[in-house]
């Protein structure tokens, strides 16, 4: 490894730690609110999901049979 490539190395991790200081990391009540609404969102998508695959699966066998 050259010189070259152990400056490039450490301006790349100088640019990434200073990119790290820009991010707004979320306060508790935020993370928490934002985790419910997309374990929520998960769970409803499933059960529609689940839904219509019963339905579908019960529409076909009544074709097939």
């Amino acid at each position: 490894m050259g010189e070259k490539t152990k400056t490039q190395k450490k301006s790349w991790f100088k640019g990434l730690q200073a990119e790290f200081k820009k991010i707004i990391w979320p306060d508790r009540k935020t993370l928490a609110k934002q985790t419910t609404a997309v374990v929520a969102v998960s769970v409803v998508l499933g059960v529609i999901i689940a839904v219509v695959d019963v339905i579908l699966r019960y529409g076909i066998d009544l074709l097939v049979k």
